[in-house]
């Protein structure tokens, strides 16, 4: 086990070591109080869109299912008619200069495997760049849009902002509650008071805190052909080989088993990157990875290996105020 995924387990399930870390967690609040303390009072030079931006973020490290939700994003915007642009730092990505428009036939490497992931599933503008102000106005340079989105940035104050989603993994919650490096949060508690909606993904129902979603399964496509396999393609108790790098492997693992296969796993950590000999397994059984993961590994793949497809579902109530805030935001748009 690396050392990052001790420090998680201990933010999750507690280790009297993480004492020693208050004072580096104390120096932190401070950093990121001031930080927000500044944007909030107007001293920061932020970049104020001449169309929405809704960002999409998270207090905590790790995976909390944004992908999912963004993609959601796109499409009911979409469906409303809505001409709708992305934005992300592109962690990880390596292009050849910023701000980096990412095409689908781009490769994760130059962009980072979340925004390649979207441009492939949904073909929508997208612009990669660690300065996100500068990422939207670089794209309303080529496109005429209704409204962006922010993959990630919360904490990212150089770019203003219309809504704050913020998403919470309901099975891992908030940890110990601390701040990094003493536990997960990049920002305090407190700063959940601050947004405009919280969902909890994998809750079973709404409640005072926030809105429910759930990721739900969809299908199977292999990386080879492309070809769209039905859920049922592999039998009940299919043991397979599955692979995982994202910010909860466990949830991918859980997944699968929920689908009555029996996976064999291989969690990688977050953006990980891949190469034939490291998914040489054995014994010879089926592979499946996350979509996220598949972006990086479809110039090598063999025939058989396939990715699972998720689709986010948020709960209605979600729906209902999302549409409101659309309404609110660009009334023109009925």
């Amino acid at each position: 086990m690396s050392f990052a995924d001790r420090l998680q387990r201990a933010w999750y399930e507690g280790h009297p070591a993480l004492a020693l870390l208050a004072p580096l967690e104390m120096l932190y609040r401070r950093v990121v109080n001031a930080r927000r303390s500044k944007f909030v009072s107007g001293n920061v030079d932020s970049y104020r869109a001449p169309v929405p931006v809704v960002v999409v973020g998270n207090i905590t490290v790790g995976g909390t299912g944004k992908t999912p939700l963004i993609l959601w994003l796109i499409e009911h915007c979409r469906q409303r008619g809505l001409k709708v642009g992305v934005v992300s730092r592109g962690y990880g990505a390596t292009p050849p200069s910023y701000p980096w428009r990412v095409l689908p036939e781009h490769s994760a490497a130059e962009t980072g495997d979340e925004p390649l992931l979207i441009a492939r599933r949904t073909g929508v503008p997208m612009m990669i760049d660690p300065d996100r102000g500068r990422a939207v106005r670089e794209l309303l340079k080529s496109e005429s849009l209704d409204l962006i989105l922010s993959d990630d940035g919360l904490q990212h104050y150089r770019l203003a902002r219309d809504l704050e989603l913020v998403l919470i993994d309901a099975a891992r919650g908030l940890g110990n509650g601390r701040c990094l490096p003493a536990g997960p949060l990049r920002e305090p508690v407190d700063r959940l008071r601050s947004v405009d909606a919280v969902l909890f993904n994998g809750a079973f129902a709404d409640s005072a805190s926030g809105y429910s979603f759930a990721l739900q399964p969809s299908r199977l496509i292999e990386l080879v052909s492309g070809q769209d396999w039905p859920l049922d393609h592999f039998p009940p108790g299919q043991q397979l080989h599955a692979v995982a790098g994202i910010g909860n492997p466990q949830r991918f693992f859980t997944t699968l088993e929920a689908l009555h296969w029996r996976p064999i796993p291989h969690p990688f950590a977050d953006h990980a990157r891949y190469s034939p000999e490291q998914l040489s397994f054995s014994p010879a059984l089926p592979l499946v990875m996350t979509e996220k993961d598949a972006v990086k590994c479809r110039a090598f793949a063999l025939p058989g290996w396939c990715y699972l497809q998720v689709q986010a579902e948020p709960s209605a109530a979600f729906v209902t105020w999302f549409d409101a805030q659309l309404d609110r935001l660009l009334p023109e748009h009925p």
